[in-house]
This record gives C-alpha cells, structure tokens and sequence, in this order.
C-alpha cells in the first residue's frame, strides 16, 4: 500500500476514533485532536521506518519502539506526550480497527476456510499463552516493586 493511501486510512481512523471519543468517555474531539495527531504521526513515522529499513519485521514494532521511547519518563515532552494522547479513549480507538479486521477476515473468507479448525486451535493457544505471560510478568513486576 502507498503511502498516501496509509496517510488517508489513518486520517479515517483518527476520524473515527475522534466521533467515538466523543460518544463514549464524553471528551470533545478538540480536546482529544492533539492526541490523535502525535499518534498519527508515531505510526506513520513506523509505516516508513518498516518501508525504508529493508529487515523483516513488521510495522507495528516500529510504532511501539517509538511510542515506547518518546514515554520514557525524561525524553523530552514525555510528560506532554502523555497527557495529549491520554484524552483518545483506547475503546474509541479499537472500533476502526476491529471493524477493518472484520472486513478484512469477511474479504478473505476463502483462504480462512482452506485453515480449517487448525487456525481455530492456534487461536486458543495464542490467547492462553498471551494471558498466562502477562500474568507472569504482572505477578513477577509487582513482587519486585513491592505492590503484593
């Protein structure tokens, strides 16, 4: 995909995202505008990293290092950074992004098909798996810090 067609889909999904901020936790899309902004820009900025930087890996690891970086308490406008894209609502942002998944997976019904039940199995373990390691790692985390 182009990356003036990865600019309009984020734009949409900013838009969106934006309308259910609004509707949900009630935060008026002035308020959550600058927000949206820095992280349209931390994943455009990981789109062309991922398009530039011929290695394999994916666009998404990209996006969160430099989210992840520009939070780290002591980079400059951490705390600014924070407080913006505190006011986007995660919920609000997960609707776009769930529905494009849904048309995606209704698009390519025929290839999830031709998986079978095997994908459905994978499916269970990577959930499993996902939630028994971050409660390892929340469990290990606040041991350390002394919170349990």
């Amino acid at each position: 995909m182009s990356l003036k067609k990865v600019f309009v889909v984020l734009l949409i999904t900013a838009g969106i995202t934006l309308v259910g901020n609004f509707v949900g936790p009630k935060v008026s899309p002035i308020e959550a505008l600058p927000g949206m902004i820095i992280l349209i820009c931390i994943a455009f900025i990981g789109i062309l990293l991922s398009k530039i930087i011929r290695i394999r890996i994916p666009a998404v690891a990209y996006i969160v290092t430099i989210a992840t970086i520009m939070t780290i308490p002591g980079f400059p406008f951490a705390d600014k950074i924070y407080e913006f894209t505190s006011k986007v609502d995660f919920l609000a942002l997960c609707t776009p992004i769930l529905a494009y998944a849904g048309i995606y997976t209704g698009k390519n019904l025929g290839t999830l098909k031709k998986t079978g039940w095997r994908i459905f199995v994978l499916a269970i373990f990577v959930m499993i798996g996902t939630y028994v390691g971050s409660a390892i790692i929340a469990q290990i985390i606040l041991k350390a810090i002394g919170q349990i």
